[in-house]
């Protein structure tokens, strides 16, 4: 019944609005309903004081509607009782005799004054604000979409919370729009009540002469003053609903209410108040000025002002107190100690001038750095140590450092106020000529605010911290295996062991121990192969490790169990381009296979390593001049030796076996052989 009675009461009081205009009413109920509008008007315009965002007062442009709907059907209610009985109620009875002394001159005046303040002050201004805002807010709409969007895919937010924000944006937009809208009934209700009150002026006058048969001056005095109370009772509510429309226009998103946000914000100077205090007292001794009330407000004003001065010293204090503690010299323990030896696996260290990147906004490098970590456990499957970020004098002007166990992995530039371009038309654009540290494009920082200009100019705008959160993404993935710790084994071999036990239990302790399921690992996350289905991996490898316990065969099993996942990385669309190996240079090189302690190696002689270096570095030139890439095909007893030959001189490009590129049943494309001489095929 609770539940239902909200639901149910607008639409009950908008059909008892409509009854209004065509029922009789008695002045009693008159009375009751005059009380209503100008309490429920008090309560709107308090309201609107309250609210911390207009947003939160969202139903106001409808409900400003049915108010102003509700005073018109007042109005025809109490003109048909004042031409028909010449009598309303004792509430417009007393606006008209009480509130105005019975005068029809002042209450003229009166009514106008608020007219005018309504219409032409309020309402006015009101207009004005709403269609500014409804303006800018659905011009900033695609803006706020794209930061929304853009957030999502940098991982700061979730899919839920992007529904949010964008449901909020979505209902910004229709508010402000509503209240464009909402601004015109504010403005035709005064209109409408100046037309009312003339009309029922004339009219009251015609019926007191023509039927009741009054002098005219009593007929002007009797039916003026219950209009001109008529019209107070329904343009106070009137106005109270433009003050309202008014207030909840101009407010903006704040952390507290309106008289809260005034009251500090008025007194955050009290110079200000100082001065307004003795400016008070000297215009009390200007002659014929009320002297008291001047020295009131005066002095109180100045004692405003110690007030503020008092809080001031007191927040001082307290900092002066959190600085001094801060930096007060602290006996080191040995704990300490140990803590500031300790050699972090993850570091960026910035210059004293980058010190901004980490400033707890929405582009804070913090905050980016934690969404990167998920988006590489979702990525390799495993979840990287935390990275600490510190400054370092020692640096150069605007330079970052990446450190992986203290040793330098990483470095680059971000100049403060600067983005990245990239792009081929950046002569024309002022700015320090770099190369991006990733993918070696060549790039220059320009002003910010010239980012639109080079955005129109064809080139690819980046800002400071996505430019260090990239460059930290890729020494992360190329330094995988390093990071890779015993502990992190343990905490995978535990997440595998609650989803498939068996696996874990025929695999370690024995036959393998973990710090051989982590070299394992490490040799996998070593070739970008991720380790995120761990338990068919570790069904491999118990299955392996019963006839060998050797690395490489270990790794090999691992690859294998993986199957179709290794190719498909690599696909272009649903090709996969491979390099080959000339099939005499395959069989010779199977044939000088020898194993060793860091796995097997190819012995062949050194113009013969030197050519087919050579040979497919040519390949992959020819390939990323026409924008491709591709992978390196072999026989897969000698996949191993192949990637262990070419991943110091061809950085990156990936070896699979034969049956690994055939595994994931897809279109495969040759563009290049491997061969042992100076011809080279591409």
């Amino acid at each position: 019944m609770k539940r239902a009675l909200p639901k149910v009461a607008v639409p009950i009081g908008v059909v008892g609005i409509v009854l209004l205009l065509v029922v009789p009413v008695p002045a009693a109920l008159l009375d009751v309903l005059i009380i209503l509008n100008i309490v429920l008007a008090l309560v709107v315009l308090l309201t609107t004081m309250f609210v911390r965002k207009p947003l939160d007062f969202s139903v106001f442009p409808s409900l400003l509607l049915v108010a102003t709907l509700f005073r018109l059907g007042l109005n025809v209610a109490s003109t048909r009782l004042v031409l028909g009985d010449g009598y309303a109620g004792q509430v417009i009875e007393a606006f008209g005799h009480v509130a105005v002394g019975g005068s029809i001159i002042i209450g003229s005046v009166i009514f106008l004054i608020l007219v005018v303040i309504q219409f032409v002050v309020v309402t006015k201004g009101a207009e004005r604000v709403a269609e500014v805002g409804a303006r800018f807010t659905l011009d900033a709409m695609p803006g706020k979409q794209m930061a929304i969007d853009a957030d999502l895919n940098a991982g700061l937010i979730t899919d839920v919370q992007a529904r949010e924000r964008r449901a909020e944006v979505s209902a910004e937009a229709d508010f402000y729009g509503a209240m464009d809208g909402a601004s015109k009934f504010v403005k035709g209700d005064a209109i409408a009540g100046i037309i009312i009150i003339i009309i029922n002026i004339i009219g009251g006058i015609a019926i007191g002469m023509l039927q009741r048969g009054m002098e005219i001056g009593e007929a002007v005095s009797t039916y003026t003053l219950l209009t001109i109370g008529d019209g107070l009772v329904t343009q106070i509510p009137a106005l109270l609903m433009a003050v309202s429309t008014g207030m909840i226009v101009t407010r903006s998103n704040a952390e507290a209410d309106m008289g809260s946000t005034a009251a500090t914000q008025l007194a955050q100077s009290r110079t200000a108040l100082m001065i307004a205090g003795f400016a008070a007292i000297a215009m009390s001794l200007i002659p014929g000025m009320p002297m008291i009330p001047f020295i009131l407000v005066g002095a109180g004003l100045i004692f405003a002002s110690t007030r503020v001065k008092a809080a001031e010293n007191s927040k001082k204090a307290l900092v002066d107190a959190a600085a001094q503690a801060e930096s007060a010299p602290k006996a080191e323990t040995t704990d300490d100690l140990i803590t500031q030896m300790r050699v972090h696996a993850l570091e960026i260290t910035l210059a004293a001038d980058l010190v901004d990147l980490v400033n707890g906004g929405s582009d804070d490098l913090l905050a980016r750095i934690k969404s990167l970590r998920k988006k590489i456990a979702m990525e390799l499957g495993f979840v990287v140590p935390p990275v600490r970020t510190r400054d370092n004098v020692e640096l150069p002007s605007a330079t970052y450092s990446i450190r992986i166990a203290g040793v330098e992995a990483g470095r680059g530039i971000a100049p403060s106020g600067k983005v990245l371009a990239l792009g081929d038309t950046l002569d024309s654009l002022p700015g320090i000529s770099t190369v991006e540290p990733v993918f070696g494009l060549a790039g220059k920082w320009i002003p910010s605010e010239m980012r639109r200009s080079a955005e129109l100019a064809g080139a690819t705008v980046i800002d400071r911290v996505s430019v260090v959160v990239t460059h930290l993404s890729s020494v992360i993935t190329d330094n995988a295996a390093r990071l890779l710790t015993r502990e992190d084994v343990r905490v995978l071999t535990d997440g595998v062991r609650t989803v498939n036990p068996a696996a874990v239990e025929e695999l370690t302790p024995a036959p393998l121990s973990l710090a051989e399921v982590q070299r394992v690992l490490q040799g996998l996350l070593s070739e970008r192969v991720p380790i995120n289905d761990l338990p068919r991996i570790y069904e491999a490898l118990s299955l392996r490790a019963k006839v060998a316990t050797d690395p490489e065969g270990l790794i090999e099993a691992a690859r294998q169990a993986l199957g179709p996942a290794l190719a498909t990385e690599h696909l272009d669309g649903d090709v996969l381009r491979v390099i080959t190996i000339d099939p005499l240079l395959e069989q010779q090189m199977l044939e000088g296979m020898r194993p060793s302690e860091h796995g097997t190696q190819i012995m062949i002689s050194a113009n013969q390593v030197e050519s087919v270096l050579g040979s497919l570095k040519t390949v992959v030139a020819a390939l990323q001049q026409r924008g491709q890439s591709a992978v390196v095909v072999c026989a897969p007893s000698l996949r191993p030796a192949v990637r262990r030959l070419i991943s110091t001189q061809v950085n990156g490009i990936p070896v699979l076996s034969y049956q690994e590129a055939t595994a994931a049943n897809v279109q495969i494309e040759t563009v290049g052989v491997i061969r042992a001489s100076e011809q080279v095929s591409a």
